[in-house]
């Protein structure tokens, strides 16, 4: 049997070794559901992704992300590595869009370029469904924060463009840096939530460029925090949309997040309106790092 081309790229990445790191793995129809997890265990990155065909079907790549332990329906930072993989090493040549067929649906990626080298993708969300909203105490001793930490102007809120996640709105960047998850009251805080996954933000970044400084923690999934989340950031533009954060209908910020991490990430995040229904698209940059087999 023929081995199977594998790539490795950093997603949301300003240089190489930034960003969110994405295995991603080309021609794998012929792969069980069973095999693919395994590999995405042994490759033990948040996500890994299969290219099942080299052809699109219905319009778009079908394309399946699983994380080490779970496959998901949709998730951002695999979604903009992977079409932007089909874009250099299947097309090999410069298109304005990639479609990726996921178990969430049609998924279309836009390209821009700086000459001939892409510059940043752009992904459109699915429109943000919002839910139940949660209480600042139980959110706060979630995070070991004081109540006084959060962003008490605005609700605590599950919101999902395809995959939910609660997002807390906090005061300052010292209280953003200074967050920990406490397992027990965390537990407490997802207990009865779709979403399992927390973002925290505060406009008030490390870089004086950007807009936002975000965090993601994810311990449900066994991820203690994540340096780059296009799902979550999709969510996050929903929400500063519909809760006109800034007091306008519409977004066009830089949000900087995975710093504490050592993996400084950059993602753009832009909204419009239309007939009433929020617009959601998350961009950025994609830098190959390797190409191998697996065997």
């Amino acid at each position: 049997m023929e081995p199977l081309t594998f790539y490795i790229v950093d997603v949301f990445a300003e240089s190489k070794y930034a960003g969110n790191q994405l295995a991603v793995v080309r021609d794998a129809a012929r792969l069980s559901s069973e095999e693919m997890q395994r590999l995405a265990k042994e490759m033990n990155y948040s996500e890994t992704t299969f290219i099942l065909g080299e052809t699109p079907r219905d319009g778009g790549y079908d394309v399946r992300i699983f994380t080490p332990g779970a496959e998901l329906p949709f998730a951002g930072h695999p979604t903009l590595g992977t079409a932007y993989l089909i874009q250099r090493e299947l097309l090999q040549a410069p298109v304005e869009q990639v479609t990726l067929n996921l178990q969430a649906g049609p998924i279309p990626v836009t390209f821009t370029y700086r000459g001939e080298q892409t510059d940043i993708l752009w992904m459109r969300q699915n429109p943000p469904v919002f839910t139940r909203t949660f209480n600042a105490e139980t959110a706060a001793a979630a995070l070991s924060l004081a109540p006084d930490a959060l962003d008490t102007r605005f609700p605590i809120q599950e919101v999902s463009t395809g995959a939910p996640f609660i997002i807390v709105p906090l005061t300052s960047l010292e209280a953003v840096q200074q967050a920990r998850v406490d397992a027990e009251p965390y537990a407490r805080l997802v207990r009865d939530a779709t979403a399992k996954n927390v973002l925290i933000f505060c406009a008030e970044p490390l870089d004086n460029k950007h807009d936002l400084h975000v965090r993601v923690f994810a311990p449900h999934y066994g991820l203690a925090e994540d340096p780059a989340t296009g799902s979550a950031n999709g969510c996050l533009a929903g929400y500063l949309t519909a809760h006109q954060y800034w007091g306008e209908p519409q977004i066009d910020v830089r949000v900087e997040q995975g710093y504490q991490m050592g993996r400084p990430s950059l993602l753009y995040l832009h909204t419009t309106q239309d007939a009433g229904n929020i617009v959601v698209s998350v961009g950025g940059r994609v830098e190959m790092v390797a190409r191998g087999e697996l065997l």
